[in-house]
């Protein structure tokens, strides 16, 4: 069991302050995911968690021991990179059992290690392989295994799957997911950009801005009641719509938005109405962009085929209960 605790957690490179005054609470056994725009901070986290980077002020623990000046090695945590990091000259046999070996281990104990993280990763058939010989998906689950077998209290991955294709993508999503709930009490934390996996894969989402966290709460929390015009903006595919001005105005507030899903459409005598710029056709859904007057185009999302094409004239209604409404600063508005 691990949890991990960041107090005040501050980083800076010179003037430049990339982590602001960081405060989570992590239980054993969590599975986290940080989130945000590129430069946002979520790999210096990651990074200052490992040990790879000191922090500038604030305290990091680990089953309540702070290891701010504790060697990366002594954590009792393992990181994955998007990049693999493979020894090209060993087998894969030798690249999950080479961190063991350097550590003295018995070579009985190394070989019921790899074997056993090998079984789990279905890795078994490929260890005598050299990683030119895998393919991506392959690759990443070695890299994987090589962390499994330091029976790691807390696991790191950094953008783990962003080398890979969208199907591999979806197929490694599962194996991490699976691999999960064969761990129960490993605590994972996880950094991504892509909102898939953030919303499939974790328990918490941290959102991340400039430094700062934004919010923290479950996919669902994130995406129903997010606390911010930004985390509104930044959970959820498409981008939640907003309308300010006029639009606004009559929903007493400075900017309504809605999810492409929560609008209502018809011919004529919606809330709001204009003309079509494009349509969509992705097979299972339809995006419609729609020219309403406001400062970017209305995104409706409708389950298959849509009927409508560039020059339609088309109205749609926001379902009153999914509306979002914000004040000048961007904070939620209650009713």
């Amino acid at each position: 069991m691990a949890s991990l605790k960041i107090t005040n957690v501050n980083k800076s490179y010179g003037n430049v302050h990339i982590l602001k005054d960081i405060n989570l609470d992590i239980e054993s056994g969590e599975f986290i995911v940080f989130v945000g725009p590129s430069g946002c901070g979520k790999s210096t986290l990651l990074r200052c968690i490992s040990g790879l980077e000191t922090i500038t002020s604030g305290t990091i623990a680990i089953d309540g021991r702070v290891v701010n000046d504790v060697a990366p090695s002594k954590r009792g945590i393992a990181m994955v990179f998007q990049s693999y990091a493979l020894y090209p000259h060993m087998n894969v046999y030798r690249n999950m059992a080479y961190g063991l070996k350097l550590m003295g281990m018995p070579k009985d104990q190394i070989r019921q290690k790899v074997d056993a993280a090998a079984e789990k990763l279905q890795l078994t058939k490929y260890l005598q392989r050299l990683p030119k010989a895998l393919s991506g998906g392959q690759r990443q689950r070695v890299a994987i295994g090589r962390a499994i077998v330091r029976d790691p209290k807390v696991f790191l991955f950094d953008e783990p799957l962003s080398n890979l294709d969208a199907a591999l993508r979806v197929q490694m999503r599962i194996e991490i997911s699976q691999l999960k709930e064969q761990l129960p009490n490993t605590t994972m934390v996880y950094v991504t950009h892509d909102q898939v996996e953030a919303m499939t894969m974790a328990d918490r989402i941290v959102v991340l801005k400039d430094g700062v966290v934004q919010q923290v709460g479950s996919p669902m929390e994130l995406y129903e009641k997010p606390q911010s015009m930004f985390v509104a903006g930044f959970i959820g595919s498409p981008k939640m719509n907003f309308l300010n001005g006029g639009f606004a105005d009559k929903f007493g507030a400075n900017t309504v938005g809605i999810r492409a899903e929560h609008l209502e459409v018809s011919p004529s005598g919606g809330t709001w109405s204009g003309k079509v710029i494009y349509s969509e056709n992705l097979g299972s859904d339809s995006y419609i962009y729609l020219d309403v007057g406001a400062a970017e185009p209305v995104i409706v999302r409708q389950s298959g085929k849509a009927g409508y094409q560039a020059g339609d004239t088309l109205s749609v209604t926001p379902r009153m209960q999914e509306l979002h409404r914000f004040d000048a600063s961007g904070k939620p508005l209650h009713n």
